[in-house]
């Protein structure tokens, strides 16, 4: 997988954004629904130029959420389509190979071709963490070498899902050197800011303690260990409250915003976790929380209609002119944000 169809899934989500009709489909409004449309007569299937951009955003969701049944049913029905460009078949039996063999337990879920979809409500049990704790410690049990292979794959190799997923089994494997490797390589190494909270997050759920420095960008970044967020229900609940905000704006009206508006928030907060502009929005000010969300509001805007009407968007939320300059460098905080997942 030198050259993934989907590059990466983190980044994925933020390319739609510039897409408003791929929006509607994926939203429903063509009648194009993920469990309505794979069937289980996929012979003789010709995929549109859109259709398919919209199974592979599902596929990023899917592998985001650790999804992983439905992620192998929908491979399976997409290498079962005709009419694509043969790269982009051999990229899905890869990943759909890649999957089958770190993932077993999620092979034929649910029983049936389709099942996994069906059945996504109940794919995650109570013991869910235990089964992958026991898959990756067998895996090691069979190859003393794994867990060289697994920091291999995610710190040498191109980036790609198996870079995130090689992470996901890291964080079930002891041994310090792991973690020593990890910190190393967030420090020394120049990536991406949502794979650097990637690794936060493995560490933490490694157990790791303490304080992790590093640079994203042009600012030295302290992370307490501790609170690195899981979930996103663990981040701090002013997080939640700028969305709540577009929401208020939006959700009736304009849909379309607010669906790209969260979509857009929760890959942004990650990459900004632990630099100023993070901790302004935890300052629990309701002046803080209007601006961000007005700046939201009007990065998305612009990204689905192209055009630019700063004066409504800041009028929307209540930014007065002594409220402008927070404003504006909230906005120039996601556009920058959004041109550099664009040019990945």
């Amino acid at each position: 997988m030198d050259s993934p169809s989907i590059h990466m899934f983190f980044f994925k989500l933020k390319e739609v954004c510039y897409n408003q009709q791929l929006f509607a489909q994926a939203r429903g409004k063509e009648g194009i629904h993920i469990k309505e449309h794979i069937s289980p007569a996929k012979d003789n299937v010709i995929l549109f130029p859109k259709t398919l951009d919209f199974y592979q955003i599902q596929l990023t969701v899917m592998l985001e959420n650790e999804r992983y049944g439905e992620a192998m049913e929908l491979l399976r029905f997409l290498l079962q389509c005709q009419g694509q460009d043969e790269r982009h078949y051999e990229e899905w039996q890869a990943l759909l190979e890649w999957l089958e063999a770190a993932f077993p337990q999620y092979m034929n879920h649910g029983g049936g071709q389709g099942a996994g979809l069906d059945s996504y409500e109940h794919e995650e049990e109570p013991d869910e963490e235990e089964m992958k704790r026991q898959n990756v410690r067998a895996k090691l049990a069979e190859d003393q070498h794994y867990a060289d292979k697994l920091l291999h794959t995610a710190m040498e190799e191109p980036l790609s899902e198996q870079t995130m997923l090689a992470l996901e089994q890291l964080s079930y494997l002891e041994g310090s050197d792991i973690d020593d490797k990890l910190v190393g390589w967030l420090m020394q190494a120049r990536l991406h800011p949502l794979l650097q909270f990637r690794v936060l997050q493995t560490l933490r759920k490694r157990g790791m303690q303490g304080t992790v420095q590093f640079k994203r960008g042009q600012e030295q970044v302290s992370v307490d260990m501790e609170t690195v967020p899981l979930t996103p229900e663990e981040f701090p609940p002013q997080v939640a409250m700028v969305t709540e905000r577009v929401a208020a704006q939006t959700e009736v009206q304009e849909p379309t915003l607010y669906y790209f508006a969260q979509e857009l928030w929760s890959q942004f907060i990650m990459a900004i976790y632990g630099t100023e502009d993070y901790r302004s929005i935890l300052d629990e000010d309701d002046t803080t929380i209007d601006i961000w969300a007005a700046a939201l509001h009007q990065i998305v805007t612009e990204s689905l209609t192209g055009s630019r009407n700063e004066e409504e968007s800041r009028a929307m939320y209540g930014i007065t002119d002594t409220m402008r300059f927070r404003f504006e460098q909230a906005y120039r905080s996601f556009r920058q944000f959004v041109s550099a997942g664009m040019q990945e």
